[in-house]
């Protein structure tokens, strides 16, 4: 069973610095696009930055120089390193893959996995 499991979220005053974690695990036979969304209260999930399995990446004009998404392709890992974060930030954080589990190969393609989501709270 694929599974993404995010870590490194918490709280972190303004200004400060998070990174975040998210690792595939499973039987999974390639990962293509990787990606961070964030959900704040009362607001719709956005994209905040995603990278290609070539590591070409785009980001949301809010984050553009403070954040930086990476990837380690060797270890089904993705990251979001979170520089002067600000208050506006605060969200709950989703990890996402565009994936193709084993037992799926040959049947159709990769479909999109979510994480269980990891909160960042910015506050003094």
């Amino acid at each position: 069973q694929v599974q993404l499991v995010e870590s490194g979220g918490g709280l972190v005053q303004p200004g400060g610095s998070l990174r975040l974690s998210c690792a595939a695990s499973g039987s999974i036979f390639s990962i293509n696009n990787m990606g961070w969304y964030r959900q704040a209260p009362g607001k719709q999930r956005e994209l905040v930055a995603a990278i290609t399995s070539g590591g070409s990446t785009n980001y949301a004009d809010s984050v553009k120089g403070r954040f930086t998404i990476s990837r380690d392709n060797a270890k089904n890992t993705v990251y979001l390193q979170m520089n002067m974060l600000k208050p506006e930030d605060t969200a709950v954080y989703y990890c996402n893959a565009e994936l193709l589990p084993i037992h799926e190969y040959g049947l159709g393609p990769a479909s999109g996995y979510w994480g269980q989501g990891t909160q960042v709270t910015v506050s003094s």
